[in-house]
């Protein structure tokens, strides 16, 4: 993307992202069409790809519950992104910390708005395919003890109040991207993000009944290993149609983001079995998840080696901590969202700090390629993400405990299953 795409109130944002804010630009059809199928594949990768995922996860008696809990968030960070969310993390700037509401529904925006070299529509209904995953990967901590109402009114506050401020910081022309902080597809802004208030909720709920007691086996792997492989081809347009373009920063994004993957899923594989001695599917299928998360704020960043070693950690690191770490400290992250998205999320943040190489984004210079502060700017940005999230977070949940009248589900309910109890249905028939 040449350099124009990359400025904003006159200083270098290396966040591909911004060129959402050229406001005045040339539509390039190749860059439009490119953009408008990387949205489609991101969608896909909520309501099917995490659905089918963490579906597969859950308990039996549990899974048409996360289906549902999945759908509905993306429902509704839908509608919020479209009428106040979008304002809020990519209106004018207020002090580098949110947008203005200059865009409510949308407006100042029609189909002759044209941000960067793609239409301003097109541009904000990729960002809202993020909003919509960001909050759906914090179901992952909460599966099988959360109310339906709870999650419905949880999900518009944490978008509104949550999400949208810290994409704002991020790409919306706020404070961490003006001091320079590298996030080319969220990294901070969704992984961190919903990692950090997953963890924050699954705490608050408390344990799952008979956990560490009983077994809690997945109600089908084969989902899982199915929501998986949508989930890698999705993340196609997650992080290389960030560039906002049909260039060569999207190119080397798609080439480093399959290398990644599949070097998490290998490393994933070989821990568990030297561990436990049995590669299981849905260790390589967390792994691949693994190296997707980690390689997301790098993705127009780094280089093919670098994207090896990205890969390499995050699938050992995730395999770490919640086979080991989560074990060893006794909380309940039902499926997993903090200790696969929490954690190689601040490890790929941190990776993009060392290895931005300025020859695939001119700028975007690493600890390796002479650039020391950026580690230190990148460290910022995690802290600052984590602290906001997980404070915020409380304070969203207590607000919805008075609101729903507590949030998790009665006793009986969590027993039978949330599958028959709250909708009425079940995914199998059990004899």
């Amino acid at each position: 993307m040449k350099l124009k795409h990359f400025l904003f109130t006159g200083l270098f944002s290396i966040l591909p992202v911004s060129s959402a804010f050229a406001e005045e630009g040339q539509l390039n059809t190749g860059d439009t069409a490119w953009i408008i199928v990387s949205t489609a594949l991101v969608m896909m990768m909520t309501p099917a790809g995490l659905a089918l995922f963490y579906g597969g996860m859950s308990r039996y008696k549990n899974l048409l519950n996360t289906f549902a809990m999945t759908f509905v968030a993306y429902c509704l960070a839908s509608i919020v992104w479209m009428t106040w969310g979008y304002s809020i993390a990519f209106g004018t700037d207020i002090k580098g910390l949110i947008g203005g509401l200059n865009h409510l529904f949308l407006s100042g925006i029609d189909i002759n708005s044209i941000s960067g070299t793609i239409p301003t529509y097109v541009f904000i209904m990729f960002q809202m395919t993020f909003a919509c995953i960001t909050i759906a990967l914090v179901l992952g901590s909460v599966v099988d003890r959360m109310k339906f109402s709870s999650w419905i009114v949880f999900t518009v506050l944490w978008v509104t109040f949550i999400y949208c401020p810290i994409a704002h910081w991020a790409w919306g022309g706020g404070w961490m991207g003006s001091m320079g902080a590298l996030d080319f597809a969220g990294g901070t802004v969704v992984h961190i993000n919903a990692g950090v208030a997953g963890l924050v909720l699954s705490l608050v709920l408390g344990k799952r009944i008979g956990y560490g007691k009983e077994a809690m086996f997945p109600s089908s792997v084969s989902l899982t290993a199915l929501g998986a492989g949508l989930l890698w081809f999705g993340w196609f347009g997650f992080n290389a149609g960030s560039a906002l373009a049909a260039n060569g920063i999207s190119a080397s994004a798609f080439l480093v983001t399959n290398t990644s993957a599949a070097m998490g899923a290998l490393a994933w594989m070989f821990a568990e079995w030297t561990h436990s001695k049995k590669p299981t599917v849905l260790g390589i299928a967390s792994g691949a998840v693994a190296g997707l998360v980690a390689i997301t704020p790098a993705a127009g960043f780094v280089n093919l080696q670098a994207s090896l070693l990205i890969g390499l950690v995050s699938g050992l690191l995730g395999f770490f901590s919640v086979a080991i770490v989560k074990q060893k400290i006794g909380y309940d992250d039902s499926l997993d969202a903090f200790g696969v998205h929490g954690i190689c999320g601040i490890w790929g943040a941190l990776a993009t700090g060392l290895f931005a190489n300025p020859a695939i984004t001119e700028g975007a210079k690493g600890l390796f390629y002479g650039n020391p502060r950026q580690i230190w700017i990148q460290f910022l940005s995690i802290i600052a993400t984590a602290a906001f999230t997980g404070v915020g977070t409380l304070i969203l949940v207590n607000i919805t405990k008075l609101l729903t009248h507590g949030i998790r589900v009665e006793k009986e309910d969590e027993i039978m299953g949330l599958d028959g109890a709250l909708h009425g249905e079940r995914a199998f028939e059990i004899d």
